[in-house]
């Protein structure tokens, strides 16, 4: 068989037994309390006997109907449980119903040990009101008959029982109920929340708390309160330290259920936030129940899982635009709408990139063209602080200033500065492997642009469109005209501040524009 299949079989015969020691330890308290305290109010041998007798028949058939049917109404969760742990069909109907039958274990637990226990109260007062007298004497007309029951065990024996069965009942519920959580839940539940069961009805943790409170203090305090009304008897003394220590034993036991119940996942979903503040977002809450917790604990997982999305999202358009980029965008405006500003647009290209590419094989075009792309990206983001916009195959465009005061001019002439002067010691190093050097063109201009989200309600793109754009692209492309690897406008120039040594290159025309265009390049 199935390691999986067992442990399931074996966790479905642990929640059968989990009510049964309560149940005997109840039992245990009653039938001391009913001999040291209702048995000497029985002050005829019938009633004794009686009272021996009907004690003989509840053990004997209420007690084993009652693990009967709890024997079988848990156990028709096996099919489902078989199904589920052999990873077989089952339909969405009857995993439904065994959630639902699930959930409501603990219920049935109690509802059955309560019938159990408190069908004993008119079973047992009855039997002992049924006793007739014995014949008379002839002799004697006048007597009275012996058999007239204390009126001390119509209160006795009921009180006797409830809070025997009180007591066993509720700690049965909360046994069967962690049973099923740490064992069955996480079978049931794989990948449903167990507070979404149609129909399921847990107890609430306010109903909790009173459930406790009445097993725990109420019942032991009652039972030693009528200890006091009882007729003191040889022994009842150890009856009333038996009475004491039981009450105590199960407080001890409630704050164990306690602990387990309520303060442990507490702390678990306590954990989960802190590390959630911390900034991990890979762990998740433990925790199948279907009272408030279980929904807490859901909720949580759940509010994690959307910040993970959040923030794989948030690396992802990073990735795009770039993360020091995608975090100001997000910051200043979240439906990022297109907004007009004062931009440097720069353009990049591989001279002669087809014809180099000749003879080479893809997965060799892209690894020279990615070894470029890499080197040339970190300087524009990383060291300048620029915006990789796009790239256009054998080249990119990036701006500089988008989202920011000011166009950063001197950001964008010192990065395509450090550009050309990394492409030198970039060319060494092909140029050790045989490979051919790289030879670029950059062109800037400076400028009013629309940047923001272009396109379509499905598909957006960040980007700079405009004049501005155009004649950054044409700009580049007069580097081959002009002979130089860097060329910017005079629009540009204007805005560069501090000692840069500028050379003019003279006007030119140039491709779409009205008139020559002034061009600069640097030393």
């Amino acid at each position: 068989m199935d390691a999986t299949l067992k442990a399931a079989r074996r966790a479905l015969l642990a929640t059968v037994l989990s009510p049964l020691i309560p149940q005997i330890i109840g039992s245990i308290f009653n039938i001391w309390y009913n001999t040291v305290v209702v048995n000497p109010l029985l002050n005829t041998p019938e009633l004794k006997h009686r009272f021996a007798m009907t004690v003989v028949l509840c053990n004997g058939i209420i007690y084993p109907a009652g693990v009967y049917f709890w024997y079988r109404f848990v156990y028709q969760l096996r099919p489902a449980l078989d199904a589920l742990a052999q990873r077989t069909a089952i339909s969405e109907e009857g995993l439904n119903a065994a959630r639902r039958r699930l959930i409501f274990l603990p219920w049935t637990a109690s509802i059955v040990a309560a019938i159990a226990w408190f069908a004993c109260i008119p079973i047992f007062l009855g039997a002992l009101a049924s006793v007739e007298c014995p014949p008379m004497a002839p002799s004697d007309p006048g007597q009275v008959c012996p058999v007239a029951l204390d009126s001390r065990v119509y209160w006795h024996l009921p009180i006797s029982f409830a809070v025997s069965g009180f007591i066993a009942i509720t700690h049965a519920f909360f046994l069967v109920e962690l049973c099923t959580q740490q064992r069955l839940f996480p079978l049931f539940f794989q990948n449903a929340r167990p507070d979404r069961t149609p129909g399921a009805r847990p107890l609430s943790l306010r109903g909790r708390g009173m459930v406790w409170a009445v097993s725990m203090c109420i019942c032991p305090l009652v039972s030693l309160l009528l200890l006091s009304f009882a007729p003191k008897t040889q022994g009842s003394e150890w009856f009333e330290l038996f009475v004491a220590v039981v009450g105590i034993g199960f407080g001890v036991f409630s704050v164990t259920l306690i602990d387990k119940l309520v303060a442990h996942p507490i702390d678990q979903l306590r954990g989960a936030v802190v590390k959630v503040t911390d900034g991990h977002l890979q762990s998740t809450v433990p925790i199948q129940r279907a009272d408030e917790i279980g929904v807490l604990a859901a909720e949580v997982n759940e509010m994690i899982g959307e910040l993970r999305t959040a923030q794989s999202v948030r690396q992802t358009f990073g990735l795009h635009v770039g993360r020091r980029v995608a975090e100001r965008l997000l910051e200043r405006d979240a439906c990022l709408s297109g907004i007009e500003e004062t931009i440097t647009v720069m353009f990049v290209d591989i001279r002669n990139f087809t014809t180099r590419s000749k003879g080479l094989s893809a997965r060799e075009v892209v690894a020279g063209l990615n070894e470029f792309l890499a080197v040339m990206v970190d300087i524009v983001e990383s060291r300048h602080g620029g915006m990789i916009n796009k790239y256009l195959g054998d080249g990119f465009m990036a701006i500089f200033g988008a989202i920011e005061d000011g166009a950063r001019v001197n950001e964008a002439v010192a990065a395509s500065r450090d550009m050309l002067a990394a492409l030198t010691d970039l060319n060494v190093r092909m140029s050790a492997r045989g490979d051919v050097p790289l030879a670029i063109g950059i062109g800037l201009h400076t400028g009013e642009a629309v940047v923001g989200s272009i396109g379509s309600p499905a598909r957006l793109e960040f980007t700079a469109i405009g004049s501005t754009v155009n004649l950054a692209s044409r700009v580049e492309g007069m580097t081959k005209v002009v002979g130089a690897p860097l060329l910017f406008t005079e629009e540009t120039r204007r805005e560069l501040k501090g000692s840069v040594e500028v050379i003019d290159t003279g006007a030119h025309p140039v491709r779409g524009m009205p008139e020559p265009v002034r061009l600069f390049t640097v030393k």
